[in-house]
């Protein structure tokens, strides 16, 4: 597996502790700030370096940028010039090493908490989803108008994707619930996944990032999904948590219901080696939170945490 940890475009302490945790390969944040040219290779080679020069290669783009996926999942009148400028990215990815970009299916909502001080071991605070909390937002999709928009997308962008040997990992919605009031959801359970990379369009170029704790609140098997989609797992997201759908909360790595060192033993098992991060952690003592689930302390706990279980295993991470 590939120690690598998610970066934002821009240097703060979770560049630092990662780097310093032993972390070499990024999962990386697209700029946002309405400047940068997706099809403009000045760009990227400037972005990369501001990462290489720190020490972290990158190798993966999460997530799709908004400002183009939104509108892809949508089906709105925006879609083909998103599909066309997410597709520009491809050749300058490959010419950067960077092969992979994970995407999401979640329409008009994306990731999801109704609170993020939830406490969790000695008074951290974790983000929590409580159905009985949410307030609808009045958008509007249905489950048949999400399949239609993924059929059009992937069917637009795999052909390219296969030009360039760029690969697209598609992430479970989170929380995997049928619908949040007028929002269906469809890439809620294992069988609608398969279906959304095995049916429709066959590549090498499509596949999941396993974020293990979204399949283990759906209610799967997560030793048989893992052994079922193993050729198919092009990005890791190393996550804890504890409830069901409709009401549950993230963890520590080490202290919610999945038993994460013997999930490390099946991705080995199972000859998954592809970069691997954790995954939203807690707020500690003393932060004011940037972010709920990506504050800096509580990763660099989960990053050494994730280390120890790679060394363990596989002895060593690469």
């Amino acid at each position: 597996m590939i120690l690598a940890d998610y970066f934002r475009s821009e240097r703060d302490a979770t560049w630092d502790f990662a780097l310093q945790s032993g972390v070499r390969h990024g999962v990386i944040r697209l700029p946002e700030d309405g400047r940068f040219d997706y099809a403009d290779r000045s760009h990227w080679e400037s972005l990369c370096k501001r990462f290489t020069d720190f020490g972290i290669t990158p190798v993966v783009i999460e997530p799709m940028p908004n400002e183009l996926h939104d509108h892809i999942k949508a089906g709105d009148e925006r879609r083909d010039e998103s599909i066309e400028r997410a597709i520009s990215m491809f050749p300058h990815m490959r010419a950067m090493g960077i092969d992979t970009i994970c995407f999401n299916w979640m329409a008009h909502i994306g990731w999801l908490r109704t609170s993020s001080e939830y406490p969790e071991r000695g008074g951290a605070k974790v983000t929590e989803f409580r159905m009985a909390d949410f307030k609808p937002t009045g958008a509007k999709i249905t489950a048949d108008e999400l399949w239609q928009n993924y059929e059009y997308f992937v069917k637009a962008v795999i052909p390219e994707a296969e030009q360039y040997g760029i690969r697209l990992a598609l992430h479970p919605d989170d929380p995997p619930v049928p619908r949040l009031g007028d929002v269906e959801r469809i890439m809620i359970s294992k069988a609608n996944i398969k279906k959304a990379i095995y049916d429709i369009v066959k590549s090498d170029s499509l596949g999941i990032t396993m974020c293990q704790a979204n399949y283990f609140i759906m209610g799967e098997d997560l030793k048989k999904t893992i052994e079922e989609f193993a050729d198919k797992i092009y990005l890791v997201h190393f996550r804890n948590t504890k409830g069901e759908p409709s009401h549950f909360r993230e963890t520590f790595h080490d202290n919610g219901d999945l038993d994460m060192a013997e999930l490390m033993r099946v991705y080995i098992q199972n000859g998954v080696n592809v970069p691997i991060r954790v995954d939203h952690v807690p707020t500690m003592a003393g932060e004011v939170s940037t972010l709920p689930g990506y504050d800096a302390m509580g990763r660099l706990f989960a990053i050494g945490y994730l280390k120890g279980i790679l060394d363990a295993v596989q002895g060593g991470a690469e």
